[in-house]
């Protein structure tokens, strides 16, 4: 899935994301990037699987922020909850967050975030998916509440957040613990490489997983 009419080399990194979390991963990686907020509609289309349907969304992220910065490579990104093949998206209420962590309880789930990198205006660009699996606790309903009481759960696809207070719910992870909070460090890094923009000289201590401690 890559269009290349040039590579993009060391082009300043333009983030096209609002999410706190995606930039505390750039920033911890060592990234310095830009911040620009595009104004596009996602895509929610069920005939599309995870994988398709995040890369979609990574890609009119990232393709209309580099159409205002051409100068940049502009990076999207869109991450998906899906249990059983459906997918969990923000819930809008506590007692919807607390029906969302109901439902997983005692599960495993899977995380799917895509990713699409664009430069040229947007008339280049390659993209990818990362998939990770998560294993919750069973929980009753005062611990879901007591999670709750700590963590916003209405910005968070599935109604939670793995780096908060995650010991309280999740037993552990399968795959890429940064590719469940929002942005897969690993293959990003990999990615950006290969289009020959420059890794990081000093990346910070990062976040570390329940298996990976500080």
């Amino acid at each position: 899935m890559v269009n290349r009419h040039t590579t993009p080399g060391n082009r300043p990194l333009l983030l096209a994301s609002g999410s706190p979390r995606r930039s505390q991963l750039l920033r911890e990686a060592g990234y310095g990037f830009d911040l620009l907020i595009p104004q596009v509609e996602e895509a929610h289309d069920a005939s599309l699987s995870p994988e398709a349907l995040t890369v979609k969304n990574a890609r009119r992220k990232a393709s209309a922020a580099a159409h205002l910065r051409p100068q940049h490579l502009a990076l999207g990104a869109d991450t998906l909850v899906y249990l059983d093949g459906e997918p969990l998206g923000k819930p809008t209420t506590l007692d919807e967050a607390a029906a969302m962590l109901r439902r997983l309880s005692g599960r495993s789930h899977e995380v799917c975030t895509g990713v699409w990198l664009s430069w040229q205006g947007g008339h280049a660009g390659t993209g990818f998916h990362v998939i990770s699996r998560v294993f919750f606790k069973t929980m009753s309903d005062d611990v879901i509440h007591a999670y709750h009481r700590l963590v916003n759960p209405l910005d968070k696809a599935g109604g939670y957040g793995i780096q908060e207070h995650g010991d309280m719910i999740i037993d552990h992870h399968e795959g890429s613990w940064t590719n469940i909070m929002g942005l897969p460090m690993e293959a990003l890094s990999a990615q950006l490489h290969a289009l020959g923009h420059a890794l990081p000289s000093s990346p910070q201590a990062g976040i570390a997983s329940p298996e990976k401690p500080a």
